[in-house]
């Protein structure tokens, strides 16, 4: 093992009794003057995959390292590392308050992003100990509502399943998640801030009044300071507060807090902007302690009390030695303001019982690019106990996208296990939609398969209940049109699901210039096969619906009417013939480049 001079006295390395040091740094400058690139020092026994396996020394991905000021949590806190009180000093420990703020809200944005919940929010000292913080009620109540938020949005990845595109996301690896009364988090946090508040009122009470507030205890100990200090922590837990509350908002089932949960969404939009305009005050009363950068975790510029990334690496084995640079402050804001509007987005989306515009909005919103957590919500929106929204059965929408009436949603035929399964292959393209683009090509590339399988069943289904109805002439008739409607919609799906898969080549970049002429006319075949199955199903259900209301007056204009090309066709038919002459443009290109 290699000495590193920045290392703590090797009598402070916790090592057995019978180990000993030894310096090896000349043996490795050796062996690096002998090594070209990309070779490697290996023994018999030492193959491929072992290299693959080995931890590369110095590379911040792979090596941890040994370099670390503490080896123990206790040895941390032994060593001031989070103090409680934070300082003696009133207005001092206010301030640090704020930087421990600051720095976990950037924290937490770093773990959104998909780093390691041990390496980001928990790398704060204060999380870890939850009993420690007690007797420092506006610490101990923010702690728990970080913790509390924490777990809640943990469980709603989770149960979304999107954290299969960032596997790091929901492993806690043994982390204290949850403190005793961390469900009572909301009660502290508001017992703080109404005390807050009077301190904030008492500082802004005339000299008159200011006899009726002598009993109130001002929050720090420089009277011209307190009312900037006082703003500065509401913004923060207020925000906290509102923010727990959108999510407490969006899990209750059928969509019935999307309201609520856009009231604490203005709520927080409004806090961020308070926590910018704290930024002003709070640098310029840090007294020479901050560095002015980009970079700043905090609004005050100074570095925050009571973190330590590199502890959990050693105190949770599984943890990845990741090299993560924490968001700024202001980074960070950003992203929960892009959060916020996302998630707004969803909340003011009218529910509309019909599977088609559900697929649309999905398509629309992923536009906007939206963060894990956001797709994570659309999707338990969409999709919850099997059924959209949680209220709509997914037979009841299938009949109705296949332009079926709403009697044969009660009809024996949905419990055919092939209708059963196509059901499921709906939830599954819902679910797959509000993945990330990559992640969403690769499985719908996959799914392709599934619908032409579940087609060719449900066809031979058809004819086998056919055969079995054909005794009696009524059922016969219901039996054919159900399939026929749901055989044409299969189809016309297939073929949309192909053109999305085809579309995302481009968000993804992933065709070459060569590759346009050949790919839009993939798009050009598939959009024609998906404008004769639309058209097909909405002659269908249009000739259906005229056999219930048509009378023998109507009869001529019924004929006129059936002229109509539908709006939908008419779109799809345009892209057609846009798909056909970029086509035949990227290959006149393609020959001007070969001659």
């Amino acid at each position: 093992m290699a000495e590193d001079r920045s290392l703590p006295p090797r009598a402070s390395i916790p090592s057995a009794d019978n180990s000993v040091w030894a310096d090896v740094s000349p043996l490795l400058q050796a062996a690096c003057q002998d090594l070209q690139e990309g070779e490697l020092i290996h023994g018999d026994n030492f193959n491929l995959f072992a290299a693959m396996s080995a931890l590369e020394i110095m590379d911040p991905k792979m090596d941890s390292g040994i370099a670390c000021t503490y080896y123990s949590l206790d040895e941390a806190i032994e060593n001031g590392v989070a103090p409680v009180p934070i300082s003696a000093d009133k207005t001092t420990d206010v301030r640090c308050m704020i930087d421990i703020m600051d720095h976990l809200l950037a924290c937490e944005a770093t773990w959104h992003k998909g780093h390691s919940l041990a390496q980001t929010v928990y790398s704060c000292l204060y999380l870890l100990r939850p009993e420690r913080t007690s007797s420092h009620a506006l610490l101990h109540s923010y702690c728990k509502v970080i913790r509390a938020t924490c777990k809640a949005i943990l469980s709603v990845v989770s149960e979304a399943r999107t954290h299969e595109e960032e596997d790091l996301f929901t492993m806690a690896y043994g982390l204290p998640l949850s403190g005793n009364g961390d469900e009572k988090c909301l009660s502290m946090l508001n017992a703080v801030e109404e005390t807050i508040s009077r301190q904030l009122r008492a500082c802004k009470a005339s000299s008159s009044k200011r006899r009726v507030s002598e009993d109130v205890e001002p929050l720090q100990n420089n009277p011209d300071l307190e009312e900037g200090y006082c703003k500065a922590l509401l913004c923060r837990l207020r925000f906290r507060k509102h923010f727990y509350h959108l999510l407490m908002s969006m899990k209750r089932p059928q969509g019935r807090g999307l309201e609520l949960a856009r009231k604490h969404i203005a709520s927080c939009i409004s806090e961020i902007d308070y926590i910018r305009k704290s930024s002003e005050f709070l640098r310029a009363n840090a007294h020479g302690m901050s560095e002015q950068n980009i970079d700043n975790t905090t609004a005050s510029g100074c570095q925050p009390i009571g973190f330590d990334a590199s502890l959990n690496c050693r105190l949770s084995a599984p943890t990845p030695p990741r090299s993560i640079k924490i968001l700024s402050l202001e980074k960070a804001l950003e992203y929960f303001m892009k959060l916020l509007q996302d998630l707004d987005v969803i909340c003011s989306y009218s529910l509309d019982p019909s599977l088609e515009a559900a697929l649309l909005f999905v398509i629309k919103f992923q536009k906007s690019q939206p963060d894990l957590v956001a797709r994570a919500h659309l999707q338990l929106l969409l999709v919850q106990d099997g059924k959209l929204y949680g209220r709509d059965p997914m037979f009841s929408m299938i009949t109705r996208a296949a332009g079926l009436p709403e009697v044969t949603e009660n009809h024996d035929i949905q419990k055919n296990e092939f209708m059963v399964q196509l059901g499921q292959l709906v939830i599954n393209l819902l679910k797959i939609l509000c993945t990330n683009a990559a992640w969403q090509r690769r499985k719908l590339g996959k799914m392709l398969q599934d619908w032409r399988v579940t087609y060719v069943q449900l066809e031979m289904a058809f004819k086998g209940e056919f055969a079995e109805a054909s005794k009696t002439s009524n059922n016969k008739k219901i039996c054919f049109k159900i399939y026929q409607h749901i055989l044409a919609w299969v189809e016309e799906q297939t073929y949309w699901i192909a053109f999305r898969f085809l579309n995302l080549g481009f968000e993804l970049e992933l065709y070459s210039v060569h590759d346009y002429c050949m790919v839009y006319w993939y798009i050009y075949v598939v959009l024609i096969k998906l404008a004769e199955k639309k058209h097909l199903r909405m002659a269908m259900s249009s000739d259906s619906a005229k056999k219930k209301t048509k009378k023998k007056r109507d009869s001529f204009k019924d004929g006129e009417m059936d002229y109509q090309i539908p709006a939908a066709v008419l779109f799809l038919q345009s892209q057609i013939y846009l798909a056909e002459g970029l086509s035949m443009l990227s290959n006149y290109f393609s020959r001007c480049l070969l001659l």
